[in-house]
């Protein structure tokens, strides 16, 4: 079987390119790598909408860990919100760790960004004894925060 190498980008969708770049760029730092309005076959094609008019940004994640965030927002097509609250198939998470999950919480809720819940330590797993947060972006996908105390190597500790 062939081999995946290494992450490359995850996507979402959003219902406002603009509004979303505001919450990412601006509330969250990352830094627009390029903006763009891809007119191209091809991508119509894997995307499974021909006559979509796709508005598109990639951003660096703060860190430069080497993997991107594109925020799509498809024009010209029939969308249909979904609900987004975690436990619904189909949906997902993006998650990113920070130094201090009780204060990135508290400056993000200043700027009226929205949570499932105040930050929570996490009791079994690889992040015990640390800090998690769901805080959700403007069209409902959630953004967890975690500050660990161990580095994560994708094993459970129970």
């Amino acid at each position: 079987m062939p081999t995946i190498t290494r992450p490359h980008h995850m996507g979402i969708q959003v219902a406002d390119l603009e509004r979303s770049l505001a919450f990412y760029r601006d509330i969250l730092g990352f830094e627009v790598v390029f903006q763009w309005n891809p007119q191209a076959e091809y991508i119509r094609t894997i995307v499974g909408y021909p006559d979509a008019d796709i508005h598109a940004a990639v951003l660096r994640m703060p860190a430069d860990t080497g993997v991107f965030l594109e925020i799509l927002e498809y024009r010209n097509v029939e969308k249909t919100p979904v609900d987004t609250r975690t436990a619904n198939p189909g949906t997902a998470h993006l998650a990113f760790f920070t130094d201090d999950c009780d204060a990135l919480y508290e400056e993000l809720v200043a700027k009226g960004v929205r949570s499932v819940n105040p930050p929570v330590t996490p009791t079994i797993g690889p992040n015990t004894g640390g800090r998690a947060v769901y805080m959700i972006d403007p069209d409902g996908i959630r953004v967890e925060f975690i500050t660990s105390k161990q580095a994560f190597d994708g094993t459970p500790n129970e």
